[in-house]
């Protein structure tokens, strides 16, 4: 089955919607790439270009993401830094990356035996409540945003805050209207469903989850509920199924309610993820969290075939975005050990390669298609939002 996976990893790139490799490299090198030695195995990572091209990766959204903990003008600049740091990330490695920012540049990065390199940042706070600022990294490069990430903002509900809205405020539908005629894609991963489903009725263009799974299967905030799949699924859209372990096993979620109450306790805001993350790596020492295994993420693929169909599922891995895998997916070589489970499984060859990559890449075209339309007849919108 691997050897029909790469087969079939051959003639489709595999795209992937969400890693933090940028984020890590922040933290660890301050965005020294040089100081990575990337084209090499790089202990205490999940990414490095020897293993990503194990896993067969021909296309990556890296995100550029930013906490939400920052004010609004040093979210913008932490995310331009992030940029600058992917734009830096390719540069450095030209042999093995190369800079994409529509369909047809992913695939001819790809063919060119090359890893196709994306922009994605995450969160609304990257835009500091700013049109112009949404402008300037679609300029950049960058071709979603996540609408949040775990605070709710000034004009969209998060999946993990407080609602103060009960979905998008008229600003953020602003904001995906704008989006839409970019033609940059609407990620709706750690929104609120109320967001989720404000979001699919004001967008013209295809919207994506970058790295979401299904609720029914693991009841987390962070996933989609089934109503939510069917009607992304009805407009064209695409859910990248997530490998995140709190977001897939049911055992490793419960595990984390009792972490969240604990961090609470112990004046940790959940929310913030980088503290949050910290609070869990000790609270894990004298409280064992469970595993979550590679057959945790099929079921979720497969129950997102089911409700949403096999034209609208991918994946996102969120590779060095957090400690924890699944067995099986410890990094991202593991790509392909996933889809030959899904081939065990039934899956034709044809189902792999939309899941793969197939499926984003025409949500990528669609999106560029809407824009085309739409920037004629409609000019940029120069709305201030409106302080809270």
């Amino acid at each position: 089955m691997l050897e029909r996976v790469r087969r079939v990893l051959a003639d489709h790139p595999l795209i992937d919607g969400h890693n933090d490799l940028p984020w890590a490299a922040r933290s660890r090198c301050r965005y020294d790439w040089a100081g990575l030695a990337l084209d090499q195995r790089v202990d205490g990572l999940q990414t490095d270009l020897v293993r990503a091209a194990e896993g067969g990766l021909g296309a990556q959204f890296w995100s550029v993401f930013v906490p939400a903990t920052l004010g609004h003008d040093e979210a913008v600049t932490a995310t331009l830094e992030q940029v600058d740091a992917v734009h830096e990330l390719v540069a450095a490695y030209p042999d093995h990356l190369g800079l994409a920012t529509t369909a047809d540049e992913l695939e001819a990065v790809w063919r060119s035996g090359r890893i196709a390199s994306l922009l994605g940042a995450e969160g609304g706070q990257s835009i500091a409540d700013s049109l112009g600022t949404l402008r300037a990294l679609y300029r950049l490069g960058v071709r979603y945003l996540t609408l949040t990430h775990n605070h709710t903002i000034g004009w969209a509900d998060s999946a993990t805050d407080e609602a103060r809205h009960g979905g998008l405020t008229a600003f953020g539908m602003r904001v995906v209207r704008e989006m839409n005629r970019l033609g940059m894609l609407v990620d709706l991963s750690h929104v609120s469903a109320d967001v989720m489903r404000d979001a699919l009725r004001v967008s013209a263009a295809p919207v994506i989850f970058s790295h979401s799974s299904a609720r029914a299967v693991c009841d987390h905030p962070r996933n989609v509920p089934d109503d939510v799949l069917a009607t992304m699924a009805s407009a064209g859209g695409v859910c990248q199924v997530t490998f995140v372990p709190k977001f897939v096993s049911p055992a490793v979620a419960g595990w984390n309610v009792h972490a969240t109450e604990a961090a609470v306790a112990a004046g940790v805001d959940p929310r913030d993820w980088v503290a949050f993350t910290d609070f869990t790596h000790t609270y894990s020492v004298d409280h064992p969290q469970p595993s979550a295994t590679i057959d945790d993420v099929v079921a979720h693929v497969e129950h997102v075939r089911e409700v949403a169909g096999v034209r609208h599922v991918g994946l996102g891995g969120d590779y060095d975005g957090t400690r924890e895998v699944p067995v099986g997916l410890e990094d991202v070589s593991g790509y392909p050990r996933l889809l030959a489970r899904l081939a065990e499984r039934g899956w034709s060859d044809a189902d792999l390669a939309a899941l793969a990559g197939g499926n984003v890449l025409r949500v990528l075209r669609d999106a560029e298609a809407v824009a085309a339309d739409l920037q004629q007849h409609r000019s940029p919108d120069r709305t201030v939002a409106t302080p809270e």
